[in-house]
């Protein structure tokens, strides 16, 4: 193989040497093996092989797809009904409190008028009670303790709403020594849903966070928010008894200032009975 020089000049001390070093020159040949037609079909082979794919996997991605668009037309389906409910809950609620203000009117004027007359208006007979617990269980008869499972009071300071009727007031005298009862108003009913509400769904006790979980345990009775539940409770709608089951009874604390004689009546300076009208102030002490 024919050498080419190569010059390389280096510098010492203010003169210049040559140095002439004799190396090969680059020789780049491209590689071809003698069987490269035979490795060309090989991979040819081999991609066509990898393009095959199994059915069980074309059935996974059906599958699979199928399951993503329906999982995707459910949610759109419940973003939809989400955002009509939240209309029809806001409806709801403006038409709920013109009827409050229109009640609250009502009776200012017409007690006016009585006032005007020389008389004194009488209110209508009260619908809904609210039961509390104020005593346990020592020294109580059997009977006694079965009314207060009946009425779901098997705690002390528990309370429930009832519907007053005449079954409800004669097991209401025979506790009537463990428990102090009274008619509550639209602010008692309020506060007690929203701050100590619970619900029953798959009979577990489940807080009302959400217009969701009311939904799910009233919706086909067309209570589909709080305030439907409120309005329902208060004025004792035909599906009380679905709405007052759905409601766990309330767990309230301890009066604040505490009781005065839980063994006498309310009438006597106690605490027992009824106690009309005055059961919201107790309410507020221990809400």
């Amino acid at each position: 193989m024919k050498c080419e020089p190569y010059i390389y000049m280096f510098a010492f001390s203010e003169q210049w040497d040559l140095e002439i070093i004799f190396k090969p020159p680059l020789l780049f040949v491209p590689f071809r093996s003698p069987n490269s037609e035979l490795y060309a079909g090989t991979e040819m082979a081999t991609e066509e092989a990898k393009v095959v794919i199994p059915e069980s996997v074309l059935k996974k991605r059906k599958r699979e797809e199928e399951w993503a668009l329906a999982k995707k037309s459910a949610a759109e389906a419940k973003k939809k009904k989400d955002r009509e409910n939240r209309k029809l809950i806001f409806t709801r609620a403006q038409q709920y409190s013109k009827e409050y203000e229109s009640q609250e009117k009502e009776m200012i004027r017409l007690k006016r008028e009585a006032r005007m007359k020389g008389g004194f208006y009488v209110c209508p007979e009260a619908k809904l009670l609210f039961v509390i617990r104020i005593r346990g269980i020592n020294a109580m008869h059997p009977k006694t303790r079965k009314i207060l499972q009946l009425l779901r009071l098997r705690q002390i300071f528990n309370g429930v709403f009832l519907k007053v009727n005449k079954a409800t007031m004669n097991m209401l005298r025979r506790v009537e020594p463990y428990v102090t009862y009274g008619y509550p108003n639209l602010k008692s009913v309020r506060e007690l849903i929203y701050k100590r509400g619970y619900g029953k769904l798959n009979k577990q006790r489940v807080p009302l966070s959400d217009n969701s979980v009311i939904e799910q345990g009233l919706g086909k009775h067309d209570i589909i928010c709080i305030e439907d539940l409120v309005h329902e409770i208060l004025s004792v709608g035909p599906h009380f008894k679905e709405a007052n089951n759905f409601l766990w009874p309330f767990k309230l604390k301890a009066p604040l200032g505490g009781l005065e004689k839980k063994r006498n009546h309310y009438v006597e300076g106690g605490d027992a009975g009824n106690r009309e009208d005055y059961i919201n102030e107790l309410i507020r002490r221990m809400n």
